[in-house]
C-alpha cells in the first residue's frame, strides 16, 4: 500500500484572502469551514479526490523566510503567457529568487508572499 497526499495545510494571516486567491488560482470552491480554517478543494469531487485541497491555518505570524516547499502549478485551458496575465490579474505578483531569465517557469507571490512557480506545460483538467 502507499499513501497519496489529500490536503496541503497553510498558515495564515488572512484565511479568507488566501482561500479566495487560491480559489480563482485553481478553480476550486470552499468545502468547508472550522475554527476559523478555511478549506477548498475541486468542484464536485472535495475531500479525497485526485488532487488534493487546500486548507488555510489562521495564524498570528506565519513561519518567515523560504519554506521548503512550494506548490507548482501548470495551465490547463490556455497557453503560459495567457495563465499567467490571468494569475497576475487575481493577485500574484512577480517573485525574485535569482531567476536568469532563461527560466521556462515564472515564481510569483500569492497575496501573502508565498512563492509559486507557474509552469510551461499544459496539462488537461482533472
Amino acid at each position: 500500500m502507499a499513501c497519496r497526499i489529500s490536503e496541503l495545510v497553510l498558515d495564515a494571516r488572512d484565511p479568507e484572502r488566501l482561500a479566495a486567491f487560491w480559489r480563482e488560482v485553481l478553480g476550486y470552491v470552499e468545502l468547508g469551514r472550522e475554527d476559523g480554517s478555511i478549506e477548498i478543494g475541486p468542484p464536485d469531487t472535495g475531500f479525497g479526490g485526485p488532487q488534493p485541497t487546500l486548507v488555510f491555518n489562521p495564524v498570528g505570524e506565519p513561519k518567515a523566510g523560504k519554506l521548503p516547499l512550494h506548490i507548482d502549478v501548470n495551465p490547463t485551458d490556455r497557453d503560459q503567457d495567457g495563465e499567467l496575465a490571468r494569475l497576475l490579474a487575481a493577485g500574484a505578483v512577480p517573485a525574485d529568487v535569482g531567476q536568469t531569465g532563461e527560466e521556462n517557469w515564472h515564481v510569483l507571490a500569492d497575496p501573502e508572499g508565498n512563492e509559486f512557480c507557474l509552469l510551461r506545460k499544459r496539462l488537461p483538467t482533472v
